[in-house]
């Protein structure tokens, strides 16, 4: 044999090597699993030495890593390992993990996602982000300090998400040198807390992450422990993942692949079930059925597909299917609701308020909902649930959900997917809870939209006229109701049909039992809106005179009412002016601090940044601004002054 075939042969089998491992490489399992506790528990220094013990560092991170750590205050060969995951400034300066640090490991028998949640009680939102996606919770426990407050915080939110492999790691054991009867003493406290919040079972295992003792391998310094080392563990635990594929066929559809007239299909990451080309799906929540003909995928058609693939399926049906909709098993279908029961972590330094609109994010859906006030929220020590107005920052509560139109859902229990979703501030956008719902309300079922021969269109016509809501806002005392009392005489005059709905006035009656708080301001504002709709499906021009301070209440009425019939009249007066005038004497109880929760004073206003209509009630006078807001709604549009 020539020594070119030699090489030739040698080339060959290292090319099967590489394709064997890599081969070998794709099909590991994954596990995502987070480490969470109290401050200081140890939580990264943990991971960084699962990444350093699984050879997942280069030599440039570690000799950075060793300098590093001289500078940090290390002494002698040992290695901070919690600069491997530590990665912002802040944290490493503070010595604290701030945000979630995803990192990426991977030993002989499987792959690894870990995520390293911050144990301050500030930062407890980052760590349900990073929780909502693990399959196993790592929970440390400083062996010195043993079970607090955060320990069964995180315990307790693991639990709620839907985490069902738990392992308490005592960490810090040589700190306390190996004592055994302090390690089965924190053991028996965390066992009779599990048991309270529902938590069967766990794996418990006495480590160091600093010295390695049953990281990879069995310590001497524990012979008194049997059990599995966490890296054993975590190598061989069963996530049991077929119970996912094992269900009845869901996929939320994320978007209608239409590249061209020839082909349409509905892409999307298969939750759950199964699918083949012929079974019969049904779109919800419109409830059409139809059959797959293809699954599509970047690598050619499939005969099957699974739970966890990303596919593109086409049906036999030209049927009405978008973004947001979920395509099921059509003999086994989700639920449909717009009310629900739902477990609330509350996320925001603004505290909920009851009544007012915020996004929800479930799968691929989003509508608007609104959340009544908190059934109770839980305290994690006792467990007791204690009677509540609001969420505050890292609350954990129970509160009933509508939302504007029914959504498809599944009890979290049962499926993360279509149980667990998000909300979002609509002024902010930032993401104020997450939430898990338990399940539909009976009303939601029972209460169903009933159908009038009658039509608003009718109404409309029978009158003559086109109906619309004139929604007058501005600070106590800008002049709404004496405008809008104007306008209203004007419109009549002209033979329109009218009614007027003053702030005061609705106070006496339909809302004499709410308030000036922030909730209550919300509710006044939402029953007026759905009565201003229902007057205008009887054809009439509302007018409507109230404060209003909240952006996203004012935007709320105008998301009830079709296109083109919501008018914002910006009655503009400087809080100066409005405080001069003073005709109730508000103000002035309001400085001297016995009117509480007053606009301009102690509450904001949040003035319009797109009205409709300004009144510049500095530069005209109320009759003028009638004049020109009667011009508007007759049709003979008049410019802004």
């Amino acid at each position: 044999m020539s020594g070119s075939d030699v090489i030739y042969q040698t080339e060959a089998l290292i090319a099967e090597d590489i394709e064997a491992y890599l081969d070998l490489h794709q099909h590991k399992s994954m596990l995502r699993f987070i480490t969470c506790g109290s401050v200081d528990d140890g939580k990264s220094t943990l991971i960084g030495r699962l990444l350093y013990d699984s050879k997942m560092i280069f030599e440039d991170q570690l000799a950075a890593l060793e300098t590093d750590s001289r500078k940090v205050g290390t002494q002698g060969q040992e290695i901070d390992f919690a600069l491997l995951v530590d990665g912002l400034a802040a944290e490493r300066e503070q010595g604290i993990t701030i945000d979630v640090a995803y990192r990426f490991f991977s030993t002989e028998k499987r792959k690894f996602i870990v995520a390293d949640c911050p144990g301050h009680e500030q930062y407890t939102r980052n760590m349900v982000t990073g929780a909502s996606t693990a399959d196993l919770a790592v929970i440390l426990i400083d062996a010195r300090k043993g079970v607090l407050t955060q320990t069964r915080r995180h315990s307790y939110l693991c639990h709620l998400i839907g985490i069902r492999h738990i392992v308490l790691a005592v960490n810090k054991m040589d700190l306390i040198a190996y004592d055994q009867a302090r390690y089965d003493a924190i053991v028996a406290d965390y066992s009779a807390f599990a048991a309270s919040i529902g938590i069967t079972r766990f794996t418990a295992m006495p480590i160091s992450g600093f010295k390695g003792d049953n990281i990879t391998a069995p310590s001497e310094n524990t012979p008194w422990y049997t059990g599995p080392t966490l890296m054993g563990h975590l190598e061989t635990v069963d996530v049991n993942t077929a119970a996912e594929a094992a269900g009845p066929f869901r996929m939320p559809v994320q978007w209608v692949n239409r590249p061209n007239l020839d082909f349409r299909g509905f892409s999307g990451l298969i939750a759950n079930g199964t699918v083949k080309p012929g079974d019969a799906v049904r779109v919800l929540p419109s409830g059409k059925t139809s059959t797959v003909t293809r699954i599509v995928t970047l690598d050619g058609d499939l005969e099957e597909a699974v739970a966890g693939q990303s596919v593109t399926l086409c049906l036999a049906d030209e049927i009405d299917c978008s973004r947001g909709d979920v395509l099921s098993a059509a003999d086994a279908p989700p639920q449909v609701a717009d009310q629900f029961e739902a477990s609330l972590v509350w996320m925001a330094d603004e505290p909920l308020v009851p009544g007012r609109a915020y996004w929800l994010k479930l799968a691929s859906q989003t509508v608007s909902a609104t959340v009544s006030p908190p059934k109770c929220t839980i305290n994690v020590n006792t467990m007791e649930r204690l009677a509540a107005k609001t969420l505050d920052l890292n609350a954990i509560g129970l509160a009933e959900i509508t939302t504007d139109r029914a959504i498809v859902f599944e009890p979290y229990a049962e499926s993360r997917t279509l149980g667990g979703f998000i909300l979002i501030d609509k002024i902010s956008n930032a993401t104020v809870a997450a939430g898990m719902l338990n399940f539909s309300l009976r009303r939601a079922q029972n209460v169903h939209w009933q159908a009038l021969d009658v039509t608003r269109e009718a109404h409309a016509r029978l009158k003559g006229q086109g109906p619309a809501v004139l929604w007058f806002t501005g600070l106590s005392g800008s002049g709404k109701s004496t405008i809008a009392n104007m306008v209203e005489k004007r419109l009549h005059a002209l033979g329109k049909h009218t009614f007027l709905l003053d702030g005061d006035n609705v106070r006496h009656g339909l809302n004499k039992d709410l308030g000036f708080t922030e909730a209550d301001r919300i509710e006044n504002i939402r029953r007026v809106g759905e009565v201003a709709r229902l007057m205008t499906d009887a054809g009439l021009i509302v007018l409507t005179a109230f404060i209003s301070p909240f952006r996203a209440e004012r935007q709320m009425v105008r998301a009830l009412l079709p296109a083109g019939e919501f008018y914002e009249i910006f009655v503009d007066t400087p809080l100066e002016e409005a405080e001069r005038r003073d005709v109730k004497g508000l103000y002035k109880k309001a400085r001297a601090g016995t009117l509480k929760n007053f606009t301009g004073i102690d509450s904001p206003y949040e003035a319009p940044e797109n009205p409709e209509i300004r009144v510049d009630t500095m530069r005209e006078t109320p009759e003028e601004a009638a004049e020109r807001i009667v011009a508007l709604i007759t049709g003979e549009w008049m410019p802004v002054i």
